[in-house]
């Protein structure tokens, strides 16, 4: 599992560098929009729709969503109120989170709020991205680095959690995760922090709320990545798709990134960090 968890990235982490190194920010919005739109098709499977008919007019309604928000990126600030709303809901999802109690079985059916915040966690994330790539002055760079500070993240949460963890985080939602895992993670988003800021030039002001910003980020990308193992568990499935060998589906790729671009974006245009 590891070796093609591996080489899959060995495939995709050039493509996905230059992509938004090379690319407009049109183009690359296009090629996040087919990634969250295969995501929505996954989304929909795990919500309870069954044919391919189904989850492909899910997927439609999902690209709605995504035309709307582009709409409102070309408005300006009316885009905020749409990244405020997804950090009212992550902060729900905690919640959410805190209090969930296991049942006995899967849940059989469609589910509508299932198909409600898939729209909401999908579609704030696409445009979170597409803004911040749009970034005057550094959005690729600073594109690139949320993704490089989602996989630092990840992989710190997933060597300190194998070397070091003994503290299950959420067994009831997530077994394999650790605390000691979080605190890799959050350890290796401050050096991103502190790196990136002083790449930047950053003042020390700038600098402590930069790396308060990654630490912050990082707490909410755990918190994707519970909430779609919540999902999961909920339907009883492992893996949301078998699209990428070693990994799972799209959804169990993007789960962490999913809440983590609204969080960064917001905290980025909040603070007013030079760009």
């Amino acid at each position: 599992m590891l070796r093609q968890r591996i080489l899959t990235a060995l495939v995709l982490v050039p493509l996905v560098i230059g992509g938004v190194l090379f690319l407009e920010t049109v183009y690359l919005s296009l090629v996040f929009a087919l990634i969250v739109l295969w995501g929505g098709i996954e989304w929909a499977r795990l919500a309870g729709l069954v044919s391919s008919g189904s989850r492909i007019a899910y997927a439609a309604t999902v690209a709605a969503g995504l035309w709307s928000s582009a709409i409102l990126l070309q408005q300006g600030q009316s885009g905020v109120w749409l990244l405020i709303i997804a950090a009212g809901w992550w902060i729900a999802v905690v919640l959410q989170l805190l209090r969930y109690r296991p049942g006995g079985v899967s849940e059989p059916g469609i589910s509508m709020p299932g198909l409600l915040a898939g729209l909401i966690t999908l579609v704030p994330a696409w445009m979170a991205l597409a803004w911040l790539h749009a970034r005057p002055g550094d959005g690729p760079a600073m594109t690139l680095f949320l993704l490089v500070l989602i996989w630092v993240a990840d992989s710190g949460a997933y060597f300190t959690g194998r070397r070091w963890g003994n503290v299950k985080l959420a067994p009831r939602i997530s077994p394999g995760k650790t605390r000691e895992g979080v605190y890799g993670a959050l350890a290796g988003a401050a050096a991103c922090g502190l790196a990136m800021s002083m790449l930047q030039e950053f003042g020390i002001l700038h600098t402590l709320l930069f790396v308060f910003l990654c630490i912050l980020t990082t707490v909410f990308s755990v918190v994707g990545d519970l909430f779609e193992s919540l999902v999961k568990r909920r339907r009883g499935v492992k893996d949301s798709g078998a699209v990428l060998p070693g990994h799972g589906g799209i959804l169990d790729r993007i789960d962490s990134l999913t809440a983590a671009a609204p969080m960064f974006v917001l905290g980025l245009t909040a603070v007013g960090f030079p760009g």
